[in-house]
């Protein structure tokens, strides 16, 4: 996106030879004062340039913000958003103080600006982004009025959220890790991560993504007393759709690049597979969404052929990434444990069982992704006789006949009857199907 450049400050003045002989030398003088003293006062009085798009309504709504100063370049703001997140890339004279959740933006605006911005990828969920991101406020002031700097960092910086749904796998890589990635990897590592809202957990758990993204130690910035300056910052991530990335959209990168990059992250031996004898991990859930019969589904897949384990991934990311790139093929209900397919080898096969009347909600989130990394993919869509909800409801409930309907109702409703209170007990003989088709994509 181009940015708006102010008008020249200072136009040329050409020389006219028939003046030099029809005026004295003092009145030259007196010309080149005046001459001078106006193009003085035409550069005293360039002010803030705005163009506002349509997208984005609570930000500054900006292509560019410039401001110049004396001997400096002027400070210019890209409203970078799209549906999923708000994004700003500042650079200038840009004040950081975390203990107020302020970005201090320089400017000669003849009045102060304010707007504000929640740096987490999911800004159409009002529920979690009001409950648990913080909402940073865009102070634009005179120099004058910037409080000083303790700090002034001469690398640019990332500011987001790891807060929202940070700790559920799925989300950890659909609003955070694949949006940090697709915002940080273009300063080569030369970046600092500003970390508003931070679980030491999380920060912990994904120690070795953020060093891949930056040399530079991550900074939890929320209450922070300190004010660090900057003079290239990007608040909020970059974000094209869940669980993916649009490589038509800058920065043109692609969901196998994501892919390459986790597994130098976590120096996976597996580039490629399968092996002589493909193996199998089953995903166990411990929560919801049990396949209760997954001692039964790994023995039919032992007889075809598979080595197979069934197992939850665990939390440690660092082994769960090891462990799942020994197999050749995932299977699971719908769940955050699916996404672990980024550490499968090329050419890995994802299967995922989509529960009853969820099939609207689930076919998006991981049948896309598969394909864009480079792996294979294959759905196995219980029907209602395999489901739990069986008998719960009445005959004729539209929880049965138009899950649609339901699904309108809102999501947490949604939510509540298909994903929270459902388990699958799934037909071995419908599920062979399956099994044979995984196993002639491995061999």
């Amino acid at each position: 996106m181009s940015k708006v450049s102010p008008n020249k400050a200072w136009r040329v003045m050409a020389y006219d030879p028939a003046l030099s002989k029809s005026s004295s030398q003092q009145e030259l003088k007196k010309l080149a004062s005046v001459i001078l003293f106006v193009c003085f006062l035409m550069a005293l009085t360039f002010r803030t340039v705005i163009n506002q798009p349509d997208s984005s309504p609570d930000l500054f709504r900006l292509n560019s913000l410039t401001a110049p100063e004396p001997d400096s370049e002027p400070p210019s703001i890209q409203n970078l958003s799209s549906w999923k997140s708000d994004v700003l890339e500042i650079t200038g004279d840009i004040r950081i103080h975390g203990l107020s959740s302020t970005v201090f933006v320089a400017s000669t605006s003849p009045r102060p600006m304010a707007s504000s911005i929640y740096p987490y990828a999911r800004k159409g969920d009002k529920y979690i982004m009001d409950k648990f991101v913080t909402r940073w406020q865009i102070s634009l002031q005179p120099p004058s009025k910037l409080p000083k700097c303790h700090r002034r960092l001469p690398s640019p910086a990332v500011l987001f959220s790891g807060g929202g749904y940070s700790g559920n796998h799925f989300h950890d890589f659909t609003d955070i890790l694949i949006p940090l990635y697709l915002t940080a990897k273009q300063f080569n590592r030369d970046v600092h991560l500003l970390v508003a809202d931070p679980r030491p957990e999380w920060l912990e758990k994904y120690k070795l993504v953020l060093e891949n993204l930056s040399r530079h130690v991550s900074v939890d910035v929320t209450g922070e007393k300190s004010v660090l300056c900057f003079g290239w910052t990007v608040l909020g991530l970059r974000a094209h759709k869940e669980f993916g990335i649009d490589p038509k959209q800058a920065p043109h990168y692609t969901m196998a690049g994501f892919r390459e990059f986790m597994r130098a992250t976590f120096s996976l031996p597996r580039a490629v597979g399968p092996g002589p004898r493909p193996r199998m991990l089953i995903i166990s859930r411990a929560a919801n969404r049990f396949l209760t019969n997954e001692d039964e589904v790994a023995s039919r897949a032992r007889g075809l052929g598979f080595e197979v384990d069934v197992d939850e991934t665990g939390w440690n990311v660092t082994e769960t990434s090891r462990r799942v790139n020994s197999y050749d093929v995932l299977v699971g209900v719908h769940g955050a444990g699916l996404a672990n397919m980024v550490f499968l080898p090329e050419g890995g096969v994802v299967v995922q069982i989509i529960p009853f009347g969820a099939d609207l909600w689930a076919k998006p989130y991981f049948g896309r992704p598969t394909r864009e990394m480079g792996l294979k993919y294959l759905e196995y869509e219980v029907g209602l006789n395999e489901s739990s909800l069986l008998g719960k409801y009445a005959e004729d409930s539209e929880v049965y006949r138009d899950p649609g309907a339901v699904y309108e109702k809102g999501f947490f409703h949604f939510h509540a009857v298909y994903l929270k209170d459902q388990n699958v007990s799934i037909d071995l003989g419908r599920f062979k199907e399956v099994l044979i088709r995984a196993y002639e994509l491995c061999v």
